[in-house]
């Protein structure tokens, strides 16, 4: 991060002198931003940030001689710094940028394609919100996240259920949540005895191969969401990306259903509406977890389940990414307990189990 009043320095890397110069000048119209050089690959990427020594890159995916992973990797081995990944929007860029997430880039952005002047000033805005968010981020390597040696148990604070029960989990994550949940998932035991709904931000083009990469690596189903899927125990389902997720009941069952409503706080699917729905259908029968993310989405949600009675679990600044969305609802005072990432899934069975 840079120092308070400083300008963010940010390197923008690709392969294409236009796209150099379309991101640079995108950049540059933010007076907060200082694009302080370009590089052409991933090799040139590695000399820059050693002599420009930038605050931010964003990395093109498809170079040659050195591309977008292979020096992403070598960054966060050498000069761990946020890095945003340019990808396609592509079946086949949902998977490099799930693998760039899972390497440590910060977030994403996807690469316009057609006439490129007027394409990459649609996604200009989200960009520069995205650097100056990057700014904030926390670069940690994944040893950090690992739960650190204990001599004796944890302590634990009891678990005050006013509703005596939880029915669902309801989780919602942003920018590092990809990490996180990568994370979490995997630690929830195959015999988990209530459905999970979560809500994370990212583009309809990868929600899909992100609930597959979380099922294949998890005990218990991991899948996307769909109208009329049926919530069960053992199953997780993941808002597709460009769609509310919403909890409804048909025929006596808990399902899946889909909202094509605006975005909430500029963001869809939110947090906001999926939490809303659950307290429609659960009441306070909830464990809401809000993750690492920026802005307030899950706020508003989970203030409206707190009053229905839920717990609600906040992710501790010492793993956010980004301390964004957690400090929200802590600021509302809606959060019952706090917790670094690598405690909550036993918090959520503990909860979850009522013990």
């Amino acid at each position: 991060m840079p120092p308070q009043g400083n300008k963010i320095k940010v390197l923008v890397v690709d392969d294409s002198a236009l796209m150099r110069q379309f991101i640079g000048d995108i950049l540059r119209s933010d007076s907060r931003i200082d694009v302080v050089g370009t590089a052409r690959d991933g090799k040139d990427a590695l000399m820059q940030i050693k002599s420009l020594k930038p605050d931010i890159v964003t990395m093109d995916v498809e170079m040659p001689v050195m591309n977008g992973l292979e020096a992403l990797e070598e960054i966060m081995k050498t000069t761990p710094m946020p890095v945003i990944m340019v990808s396609s929007m592509t079946q086949e860029g949902a998977e490099t940028t799930l693998k760039a997430l899972s390497l440590g880039c910060v977030d994403f952005i996807g690469k316009p394609s057609g006439t490129i002047s007027l394409n990459i000033r649609d996604v200009g805005q989200e960009l520069i919100e995205k650097v100056v968010a990057a700014s904030t981020a926390k670069i940690m390597p994944r040893s950090a996240m690992s739960a650190p040696a204990r001599t004796s148990p944890r302590a634990t604070q009891p678990v005050n259920l006013s509703t005596g029960r939880v029915d669902i989990v309801a989780i919602a994550s942003s920018t590092g949540g990809p990490m996180a949940l990568s994370d979490l998932m995997p630690k929830l035991p195959k015999n988990f005895p209530v459905p999970i709904v979560i809500t994370q931000h990212m583009p309809k083009e990868f929600t899909s191969s992100f609930a597959k990469r979380l099922n294949d690596s998890s005990q218990i189903e991991v899948v996307e969401g769909f109208d009329g899927l049926t919530l069960k125990a053992g199953r997780a389902v993941i808002a597709p990306g460009g769609s509310h997720l919403l909890v409804k009941r048909r025929s006596g069952a808990a399902v899946c259903a889909l909202s094509d409503a605006p975005p909430v706080l500029s963001v869809k699917p939110a947090a906001n509406i999926m939490f809303q729905s659950v307290a429609e259908q659960y009441g306070g029968n909830v464990l809401c977890v809000i993750l690492t993310g920026m802005g307030r989405d899950g706020t508003d949600g989970a203030i409206t389940l707190k009053k229905r009675g839920a717990y609600v679990i906040a992710e501790s600044q010492k793993t956010c990414v980004v301390y964004g969305m957690p400090k929200a609802a802590i600021d509302a005072k809606v959060v019952d307990e706090v917790l670094p990432l690598y405690d909550i899934p036993e918090a959520i069975v503990r909860i979850v189990r009522n013990q």
